[in-house]
């Protein structure tokens, strides 16, 4: 005969590892959902602030245009600094117009208007030549172009 005492098998529900462990899942995933939430929310609120600023960099462009004034319409600068550059290596384009009222850039790199200063970043693979044209209100055009030499 066996004297020692028969217990009933234990519930695994009785055991607290197992609701620590579902507890601690649980906290991991809602550190990870917030942390998550907050970077896109910051994703959006720096590319709506980089949008805005933009949009005011037009405006004051615009403003300072009208106030220079003048009638001649004119590419009063148009350069890449610096003017060669090794493949991953970035430079500037910046360019100066009087009195007009569109300007292209081909080939496109960012959005371009009318601007007395004005630089964007460039990053190209090959030596790339880049045209400026503007037209002024009365649809005259004028073009210039500038080669930034990718070594």
């Amino acid at each position: 005969m066996n004297l020692e005492p028969t217990f009933p098998p234990k519930s695994p529900w009785k055991n607290p590892l197992r609701y620590s462990s579902f507890v601690l899942i649980c906290v991991a995933l809602y550190v990870v959902f917030v942390l998550y939430s907050r970077h896109e929310s910051n994703q959006r609120y720096l590319q709506q602030t980089k949008q805005r600023e933009a949009e005011q960099h037009h405006q004051e462009d615009i403003q300072a245009i009208e106030q220079l004034g003048g009638k001649e319409l004119a590419i009063r600068g148009l350069y890449v600094s610096p003017s060669a550059i090794h493949p991953g290596q970035s430079a500037q384009l910046c360019y100066d117009v009087a009195n007009a009222k569109t300007v292209t850039l081909d080939p496109p790199i960012a959005a371009v208007w009318p601007s007395h200063s004005r630089c964007l970043d460039l990053t190209p693979k090959k030596t790339t030549v880049y045209k400026l044209s503007i037209s002024g209100a009365a649809g005259d055009v004028l073009s210039q172009a500038v080669t930034l030499h990718v070594q």
